[in-house]
């Protein structure tokens, strides 16, 4: 065998395993993150897991509704202590369910508020199959939120109050509709784009072109909607001068402090308010510190009712 023509049997190994990594990295890496953050149905272990309302001192009625796409939602609906100043609906975040919001709840009871908690869908007991990461959960918000309303015939104002993926799907839905008086939103991120190439950077140290671009065309087109679409300040300029709270951890990596900032600079609201709370882990807001989280919400509902109910 001539040395030319081994050469040549290298030459083609490589570009054979050139074409195979190539393959790996552009076809396979995106349509395997996208698949999973679309269909992976992975439920992240919390404190209160198998607890219900009741665990809370609460009492309330299991419900079920249909969002406007027909996805079957189920979830709790627990009725104020007495008269209703107002009901909240709560919105958990990616891969969890609504019993993550189970503290704040309790904490929306104690101030006479009726609530709402309920699963979005492909996710705990809800239906479905496809995972948005907020953006066709807003329309599950949307549904909650008539359902207290023409079901339960629930006191308004109604506040949707989201954690991470509740958060934008919150902001999404009170864009969407003037039913929704106010937003507490807990460490929403910017949009779709933004908080991929972000993930990727943070995660792999890798530059976000091309794979991240390639699996956040990819979350789009399994979620049935275009990346431009899915923009939260786009979304907290369209709800206007209603009232939003922005919640962030100083130190949370994921969500940075700045994007909740960035929303609030974008509000239109004379209401609008912010709070940044020590503390890293994503999510974890409302347990890291309970105390100053609460009376930031104690403050935004109080001045919401106030200018609710003034004549």
């Amino acid at each position: 065998m001539t040395k030319r023509r081994i050469w040549r049997i290298i030459r083609n190994v490589l570009l054979i395993l050139a074409g195979l990594v190539a393959g790996f990295l552009f076809l396979f890496v995106p349509w395997f993150f996208s698949r999973l953050g679309t269909r992976g149905h992975f439920h992240f272990p919390d404190p209160n897991d198998g607890k219900t309302p009741i665990s809370y001192g609460m009492k309330f009625d299991w419900v079920e509704f249909n969002s406007p796409d027909g996805i079957p939602l189920k979830g709790w609906y627990v009725p104020a202590p007495g008269e209703a100043r107002g009901t909240i609906v709560y919105c958990h975040g990616l891969n969890r369910t609504r019993i993550e919001m189970l503290p704040m709840a309790g904490f929306g009871h104690q101030l006479g508020y009726n609530g709402l908690l309920f699963d979005f869908r492909h996710q705990g007991s809800s239906g479905g199959k496809v995972t948005t990461l907020g953006y066709m959960e807003r329309f599950d918000v949307i549904a909650a939120v008539h359902y207290a309303l023409d079901q339960q015939h629930a006191a308004q104002p109604v506040i949707v109050w989201g954690v991470s993926m509740g958060a934008s799907a919150a902001l999404l839905a009170a864009a969407a509709t003037p039913d929704i008086a106010a937003v507490i939103s807990d460490s929403s991120f910017l949009s779709l784009g933004d908080t991929v190439r972000h993930h990727w950077r943070l995660f792999f140290h890798l530059p976000s072109f091309p794979i991240a671009d390639e699996v956040l065309y990819l979350l789009a087109w399994r979620g049935g909607f275009w990346p431009s679409d899915f923009d939260l300040v786009k979304a907290v300029t369209r709800i206007g001068d209603r009232p939003i709270l922005f919640v962030a951890l100083e130190n949370d990596r994921r969500m940075p402090p700045w994007i909740a900032r960035e929303l609030y600079a974008h509000a239109a609201s004379p209401q609008k308010a912010i709070v940044v709370l020590p503390g890293q882990r994503h999510g974890e807001a409302f347990n890291l510190d309970r105390e100053q989280y609460e009376a930031a919400v104690r403050q935004f509902v109080m001045g919401l009712t106030t200018n609710t109910t003034s004549p």
